[in-house]
């Protein structure tokens, strides 16, 4: 019923007579459960990291192009479900085209 007010929107989150808006709110919201469960999960606070050092968890090597065998093995598979598929089409349509007489004729 705000907008019979002349209010557009809803007035309670940009307003700015009010102390605070939603969209402040959302925020200490997220960034309290953000701390939390980094608490819980025992991971340092990144607004404590001092200036300059780096936390490195791993390091990329190269492990080589292509398919896995197992990769292989299941592109191999789905071409061949797919060529067959095509064939089985292929031999059904022509089966029909032999009942009907040879013809789509309509």
């Amino acid at each position: 019923w705000a907008h019979m007010l002349g209010f557009r929107g809803h007035f309670s989150t940009k307003s700015r007579a009010y102390s605070t808006t939603l969209g402040a709110l959302r925020q200490v919201r997220a960034d309290y459960r953000a701390r939390q469960e980094r608490r819980e999960r025992g991971l340092p606070d990144p607004d404590d990291a001092p200036e300059g050092s780096t936390l490195t968890l791993a390091h990329w090597t190269y492990a080589g192009h292509g398919h896995t065998p197992g990769e292989s093995w299941l592109a191999a598979t789905i071409a061949r479900d797919i060529q067959n598929g095509r064939t089985t089409a292929r031999e059904a349509r022509a089966e029909l085209e032999d009942l009907d007489g040879g013809g789509w004729d309509v």
